[in-house]
């Protein structure tokens, strides 16, 4: 039976799940900022005791590789790579939109488009665009957000959710078309199916060259500093 330990910390929420062929069998989150470093090996090993799985049962770790956060994916990164090292077992990495639609689209009827949201400051976000089966319409990308952005889909139904959503329902929250749905956030509780799914296949990563999907060059803002003459 495969045992897999799926990580989420992609946005400032942190979850772990464990599923077994894709059925979730324990779960666990805290909504706290800056808190996956501290929090992330504790809920671990507290999640696995509570399943009653030794963490040598687990035949691949998964995690949420973006986009989202910089900061929490390097660590879920990090975090996944050395257990996967460790325990020798394979690596899966997943798009965090994808786990978004993996969640969302058993609401949902099944002839709207979906798109997940992930806020990435000022007007812009991460998004995808998919129609119920969950084929592409759009690829995982950075978006800036105006009147404009889905001229193309007139005539669509779009569900839009995640925090970046809240960006785009401040433009469009009075056009009968879109909807959106509130408090959607990725979660490991979801990654279940998918991580099953690569894991029949093999779709493994090489766990020494593994990065996560930024989606953005990563930049840090340098403090201005006023000089005495």
């Amino acid at each position: 039976m495969s045992t897999i330990l799926s990580l989420d910390t992609s946005t400032k929420v942190c979850s772990v799940a464990i599923h077994q062929e894709g059925v979730l069998i324990g779960h666990q989150a805290y909504h706290l900022q800056k808190s996956h470093s501290n929090l992330l090996p504790g809920i671990i090993q507290q999640l696995a005791e509570n399943c009653e799985v030794s963490l040598s049962d687990l035949t691949a770790v998964a995690l949420s590789a973006g986009p989202g956060s910089y900061t929490g994916l390097r660590i879920g990164t990090a975090t996944a790579k050395g257990m996967a090292y460790t325990l020798s077992i394979p690596l899966i990495a997943l798009d965090t939109l994808d786990t978004m639609v993996a969640q969302v689209a058993p609401m949902l009827k099944g002839e709207e488009l979906l798109c997940p949201m992930i806020d990435a400051r000022r007007m812009e976000v991460y998004c995808k665009l998919v129609d119920h089966s969950g084929a592409e319409i759009w690829e995982t990308q950075p978006l800036i957000v105006d009147e404009h952005s889905f001229d193309d889909f007139q005539q669509e139904s779009i569900y839009f959710f995640g925090n970046g959503s809240d960006k785009l329902e401040q433009l469009f929250g009075g056009v009968d078309r879109y909807h959106f749905i509130r408090d959607i956030h990725p979660s490991a509780a979801h990654m279940g199916e998918v991580a099953w799914a690569k894991f029949q296949h093999s779709a493994f990563e090489d766990i020494a060259y593994f990065e996560p999907e930024y989606l953005k060059e990563y930049r840090t803002n340098v403090p201005s500093q006023k000089f005495k003459v």
